[in-house]
């Protein structure tokens, strides 16, 4: 571990493979990918693992986000922290005057604080604990008119990958449907990071007749990671 700072039992920087649970190990491997800091002393839960947004894929997104969004809007809330890859990259990107990111495990939300250390943002970024939905509504209302929201839910698990088109209906543990209706309330402009094969029929449904919704995926090494939707009149560029 880098630093002075204890990590609870619970939290892990492997150093090689021969400490690796063996259903990490492909994402280990792929460690400089999701964090390029990773040798610095990153900190991940196990199950933190699986929910990595990739860092070249999370700063794309960062940089997408930052231009597409009104001049107004100058509030970011990442809504799914996890351990912290995407409420890093919209902090590096310079372009939010605070950053608000929501993690429901206390022990997931202190490897996102630890790494944004590592990564030079801690400043930026203010952590809540808690469920999303209810910091949402009461502890950040107030920021409505001037916010964006990023949410990348939970999958339901590794189960998403055998789906040629993914049935976002049945998503676990929140729907589409959930996803959109109470992210929509806060502000009207979201954007949901979602599985690749997502039914794009299913995210059409909520577009509305005056602001259009681009579909956009984010590749690596020529393969598509994941897709971005952008609800909410999103000027978005193409680059």
């Amino acid at each position: 571990m880098s630093g002075d700072e204890e990590a609870p039992p619970e939290i892990h920087h492997y150093e090689n493979r021969g400490e690796v649970p063996w259903d990490i190990q492909n994402y280990w491997c792929q460690r400089y990918d999701l964090f390029s800091k990773y040798d610095e002393g990153v900190w991940l839960t196990d199950d933190a693992w699986f929910g990595v947004t990739p860092e070249p894929v999370a700063t794309k997104i960062a940089g997408h986000i930052a231009r597409a969004a009104p001049s107004e809007r100058k509030v970011l809330v990442d809504a799914f922290a996890g351990a912290g890859g995407n409420s890093i990259a919209f902090a590096r990107s310079g372009h939010w005057k605070r950053v608000y990111a929501i993690e429901k495990d206390p022990v997931v939300l202190r490897c996102a604080q630890h790494n944004a250390k590592v990564y030079g943002v801690a400043d930026k970024i203010t952590w809540f604990l808690g469920d999303c939905f209810e910091i949402i509504k009461s502890q950040l209302k107030d920021l409505a008119p001037y916010s964006v929201l990023f949410a990348s839910p939970p999958w339901g698990g590794p189960g998403y990958r055998g789906a040629s088109v993914f049935d976002l209906r049945t998503m676990e543990p929140y729907s589409l449907n959930t996803l959109y209706t109470e992210f929509s309330l806060f502000t009207s402009y979201v954007v949901l990071y979602l599985p690749r094969t997502s039914d794009l029929n299913q995210l059409a449904k909520l577009v509305k007749d005056d602001q259009p919704a681009p579909v956009m995926h984010y590749c690596m090494r020529g393969a598509s990671k994941a897709l971005c939707v952008f609800y909410g009149g999103f000027q978005l560029q193409l680059s």
